[in-house]
């Protein structure tokens, strides 16, 4: 197999007003990545996977009231992991940002949780500290990718179980056209396998007892089917994130088709043991209103060049092979 592209450029710091901080624990492979936008931005979010673990994801419904929102988070851990939400609101509440509510100001921390509790002691989760040093730890510079934050202890391909996995990560990209930034940011924890978003080549998933890639799909299609797995094991999160001017119903539609740059990535998604979930945020910073269809087209796009990013970041870890590993062990051969 020909060595993958090599990581696509940019990040979603490439967006004006936005910065990315991430929180990895060193006791065991977890952590949480916070996208901070303190002056507000227009948020959107499509739940796709059939076992979600979220906070205040309501709010963002085209035909709710608040408007604007003040961070992202995204965070290992599984449903203990949105502890790491509430220390993000608190780093917010401290500076003064938030949505004025009479005598007091209520920053709004949408969330979403994947599970990696897989790997190590997993009594080991991020809580609110956790999601207070990710957001000391914020900067507008390139995103960290790889094993960090949110992305620590990501795993891919585990449909036939996690003995046969790889590691999965954080990834981010991005594309400026014609004035206008589209970004993207995943932390990569699907039950699937993951394929190169242009050529489609497998680049990482289940692994046979030789250590090759095995293509789950393919499996499937052949008869050889998994054993039982547990529901809300696995699951996607994401941001696609733009300076153009976005409301909230456009938002919606650009994290819709933002599933769409999942899709073209990963496979089996959205499966009942996924939590797959599209955050979409915009800062209206470049001022330019854009065609809903071209902007969703574009985050499409960015997503999975960042779902690439993350698997081909990724390090080995703990007999997790990551796809850099993978590939160079078959170019060399036996």
């Amino acid at each position: 197999m020909d060595l993958p592209t090599p990581p696509w450029p940019g990040s979603l710091t490439d967006v004006a007003g936005l910065a990315v901080g991430h929180h990895t624990d060193t006791r065991r492979p977890t952590g949480c990545t916070v996208v901070l936008c303190p002056d507000g931005a227009v948020a959107g979010v499509d739940v796709r996977g059939a076992a979600p673990g979220t906070r205040e994801c309501d709010l963002l419904v085209p035909e709710n009231t608040v408007q604007q929102v003040h961070a992202l988070l995204l965070s290992g851990g599984s449903a203990f992991g949105l502890d790491a939400a509430t220390g993000v609101v608190r780093w917010l509440e401290a500076r003064g940002h938030g949505l004025p509510v009479g005598p007091a100001r209520v920053p709004i921390v949408p969330a979403a949780v994947l599970f990696d509790l897989w790997l190590g002691d997993g009594r080991i989760r991020p809580d609110a500290a956790a999601g207070e040093a990710a957001c000391d730890a914020a900067h507008r510079g390139p995103v960290a990718q790889g094993n960090v934050g949110a992305g620590t202890g990501a795993t891919v391909g585990k449909l036939f179980g996690p003995a046969h996995a790889m590691k999965g990560g954080l990834g981010s990209a991005a594309i400026t056209v014609r004035g206008v930034t589209v970004a993207a940011l995943v932390a990569l924890n699907p039950v699937g396998d993951v394929r190169h978003p242009v050529s489609g080549a497998l680049l990482a998933g289940a692994r046979g007892p030789d250590g090759g890639l095995r293509d789950s799909v393919a499996r499937l299609c052949a008869g050889d089917w998994p054993p039982a797995l547990l529901a809300g094991s696995h699951t996607t999160l994401a941001v696609v994130a733009t300076d153009a001017v976005l409301d909230k119903p456009l938002a919606r539609r650009v994290a819709t088709m933002g599933h769409d740059g999942l899709a073209r990535t990963i496979a089996p998604l959205h499966t009942p043991f996924d939590g797959d979930v599209v955050f979409a945020l915009g800062t209206g910073r470049s001022g330019q209103r854009i065609d809903g269809a071209v902007l969703g087209t574009l985050g499409a796009e960015v997503l999975a060049r960042a779902v690439h990013n993350a698997v081909w970041m990724a390090e080995s870890l703990q007999g997790l092979p990551g796809a850099r590993e993978l590939a160079a062990r078959r170019q060399s051969g036996p």
